[in-house]
């Protein structure tokens, strides 16, 4: 036994120390022999490595295993790339799995999307979810749609198109990803978000149409205490390229949660987008200053709608507290105040940097926060006057066509167009590594991507997409993607049993939340909802 845990301790120091023997070895036999002395350019660098680890303080391993132990972190870095290439099969990786981002690329290339040999998912388990088609499908479908967004309240209504860019600020994406969006949308005629970042010169360089965000950090708007600016927003707002404005509340990955730029990152550029001093910590509050209650959320959308020359506006929001969508609805009904949009993300929505818990563990998943929305939408006679877009993880036709029978109006991709743009999911966007130039302010890595040639691929990719998720509709016989209807969407309970959406979930007849909510399953919400606040009536 003794033996044996002698020979266990000497196998132990051998991979401790053994590299750094070596390498301490080979310098020396280079140093010797004159011929073989070009290898020192090698092995003296991996010597000081050595050195170095063994006598620093910071790292365990690097202490007690030097030179072995980058090999870990060499790992660890090449980790997203191994697993996506090597290991992860078609369906498999988070959060896009490989099929997904595969169709994203072959529509943004151009190339033949067919997928060969029948589906891949089992159509017996809960992957498996399906719209009815119909025997009779409707060929003279119209080619394209689009969408009117504008209430009565509104003077300049928006045609919108029925995928657009969702938001994602200059400073989150690199300058050339925004021009290359930008410059997609010009071209495809659809909308770029310009996220809560404010309206930078690279939003502005190819006049493709913008959706300003307004966040709680009132960026592009503010005073220099960060407040908001009435007058800089009005300056801002009534440019044409703008064409609505959109009050963020909350997004998906991390509803509730503030955020800070550090003031080492916020350069020239980002300052002048944002209207903050460079070099400073650029901070998003966790809440609005401008109100505290939906009354007050509402008189500040009107205020922001009259500034803009009567241009839409309208609200995003991750769904947390049912009652306190409620209260917004309870507020527009009592006030008579009206947004023109609702924009709902999802949780698994997309962002470059947030606290893990957020991401995995706050926040409302589409499908419910949509279904919700709708039903407060249509169970107080508003939906007629407020239309409704759904972002989370949008990427296909059937996607679209699926969020559109759950009550959308329209879709929103984030994620999507970056891979458009070439992202490879490579989970950097925090770290400003990314090697494909579309989430970092690195210029050497922004130069590998090239505006002018990535923009032809976001406005093929939204086209092809589109024509897609017109083939889903026609599939179906209908007239538009506005016919689709809960019940023309199933999905699995188990391997022998299904049923269609509107019998899994409750979807309210109009008025039913104004005539009797007793009888829905909002009842307690609806009871806890005050027009003056969105803390929960007791």
């Amino acid at each position: 036994m003794r033996n044996r845990a002698n020979l266990r301790e000497s196998s132990e120091l051998l991979m401790r120390f053994g590299p750094t023997a070596v390498v301490a070895l080979l310098c020396a036999v280079f140093l010797l022999v004159e011929p073989l002395r070009w290898g020192l350019v090698v092995t003296v660098p991996l010597l000081l490595l050595a050195l170095y680890d063994f006598f620093q303080r910071q790292h365990t391993l690097w202490r007690n295993y030097p030179l072995l132990a980058h090999i870990r972190w060499i790992m660890e870095d090449l980790r997203p790339y191994a697993r996506a290439y090597i290991v992860e099969g078609d369906l498999e990786g988070r959060p896009f799995n490989h099929q997904q981002r595969a169709l994203v690329y072959a529509r943004a290339k151009g190339q033949l999307d067919s997928h060969p040999f029948g589906t891949e998912l089992d159509v017996y388990s809960d992957e498996y979810e399906w719209l009815a088609h119909s025997v009779v499908p409707n060929a003279q479908a119209p080619s394209e749609w689009r969408v009117d967004v504008g209430g009565k309240q509104c003077r300049q209504p928006y045609s919108a198109s029925l995928l657009n860019i969702s938001a994602m600020s200059f400073g989150s994406l690199s300058a050339n990803a925004i021009m290359a969006l930008n410059k997609g949308a010009a071209a495809g005629n659809f909308y770029h978000d310009t996220g809560e970042g404010g309206i930078s010169r690279y939003h502005r360089s190819h006049g493709g149409d913008l959706v300003w965000e307004i966040g709680s950090g009132y960026f592009g708007c503010r005073t220099d205490d960060g407040s908001f600016d009435p007058d800089q927003f009005a300056q801002t707002a009534q440019d044409p390229q703008v064409k609505m404005v959109e009050i963020k509340l909350s997004q998906g990955a991390k509803p509730g949660h503030g955020g800070v730029l550090p003031g080492s990152k916020v350069t020239d550029e980002i300052a002048e987008a944002r209207g903050v001093p460079v070099g400073t910590d650029c901070i998003s509050p966790p809440a609005h200053s401008t109100f505290s209650t939906p009354t007050g959320m509402l008189e500040w959308a009107a205020q922001l709608r009259d500034l803009s020359g009567g241009k839409p506006v309208g609200i995003k929001l991750c769904v947390g507290k049912p009652h306190e969508v409620f209260a917004i609805m309870k507020a527009m009904r009592e006030t008579g105040i009206t947004v023109d949009y609702i924009v709902v993300d999802g949780a698994e929505g997309g962002t470059g940097a947030a606290p893990v818990e957020f991401s995995n563990r706050v926040g409302m998943p589409l499908r419910e926060g949509l279904i919700l929305v709708r039903n407060a939408l249509v169970g107080t006679g508003l939906k007629s006057e407020v239309k409704l877009a759904a972002a989370g993880m949008v990427h296909s036709g059937a996607g679209m066509a699926m969020n559109l029978g759950l009550g959308a109006d329209w879709c929103n991709a984030g994620r999507a167009f970056m891979f458009a743009l070439g992202c490879v999911q490579s989970m950097k966007c925090h770290a400003d590594t990314c090697p494909t130039g579309v989430a970092t302010q690195d210029a050497t890595r922004q130069r590998g991507l090239v505006p002018m040639e990535k923009a032809e691929r976001v406005a093929r990719f939204q086209r092809h997409t589109l024509h897609s998720f017109r083939e889903m509709v026609v599939a179906m016989g209908l007239d538009n993607p506005w016919q689709i209807e809960p019940g023309d969407i199933s999905e699995r309970l188990n391997g022998a049993q299904s049923d269609s959406l509107d019998r899994l979930h409750g979807f309210l007849q109009p008025g039913a939340l104004l005539d009797s909510p007793e009888s829905t399953p909002y009842a307690h919400a609806w009871a806890a909802a005050r027009a003056e606040t969105f803390r929960e009536a007791i």
